[in-house]
């Protein structure tokens, strides 16, 4: 099974008057990261106001002479193939891709496609905070190295969230449960008990004699 665990950085919170900056994306295979990913800076083509960079750290100057959304898209839609996505707040991301598509006249990515683990972790912790930072302290991920926010930092965090929301680290528990009956077997202590006695009886020595009588050159006589 095959997914990609998706994260943008934008210029604004409206995908309508703002444009995306960054986009970092993680294949996973089976909930297990690959090692494949897709990361690109992209030019706005507009300015990037300061409240945005004070988020993200990016500035005008920084994506000045990366690709516009248009000389990647394609890239990215290769990569993406037909996986589902994995986002935190999915409609925000989702959003600000559809509107990148629609400037180029592309089919828009179903919302369907996209599983958002904003909505998992608040049904699986209601009442409790639901941001990645609050997840990565919940499940003791280390993200002290996240002092801005970037999309491919974000994506690699989110990929270690969503494996906990889905279960955690002990995956497969059913091949755990196997491996531990067969140790506990393996440990079983055996009782030694004596050889059994098989000397033949003089009755079968002598009917064993009589048989190698009628032989002709008997190879156990030799």
């Amino acid at each position: 099974m095959r997914e990609i665990v998706l994260d943008t950085e934008t210029t604004g919170l409206d995908p309508s008057k703002n444009r995306i900056v960054e986009i970092g994306a993680i294949e996973l295979m089976n909930h297990v990261p690959t090692g494949l990913h897709f990361h690109k800076y992209i030019n706005p083509e507009m300015d990037i106001p300061a409240e945005a960079t004070n988020v993200h750290g990016i500035t005008n100057a920084r994506v000045a002479k990366e690709p516009v959304f248009a000389e990647i898209a394609a890239e990215f839609i290769e990569f993406a193939g037909d996986a589902k996505f994995v986002i935190h707040n999915a409609e925000f991301d989702m959003g600000f891709l559809n509107a990148e598509f629609a400037r180029l006249g592309f089919e828009k990515m179903p919302m369907s496609r996209a599983i958002d683990t904003v909505r998992m972790a608040r049904q699986k912790f209601p009442g409790s905070p639901a941001s990645l930072d609050a997840l990565c302290k919940r499940f003791e991920i280390d993200n002290t190295h996240r002092t801005l926010h970037g999309a491919l930092l974000d994506a690699d965090l989110l990929a270690k969230v969503y494996l906990e929301l889905i279960g955690g680290r002990q995956s497969g528990m059913e091949f755990g449960g196997q491996k531990a009956a067969i140790e506990a077997a393996v440990a079983v202590k055996r009782v030694a008990r004596p050889a059994r006695p098989h000397a033949p009886s003089e009755a079968e020595l002598a009917a064993h004699a009589a048989a190698l009588a009628k032989l002709k050159a008997p190879v156990w006589m030799n």
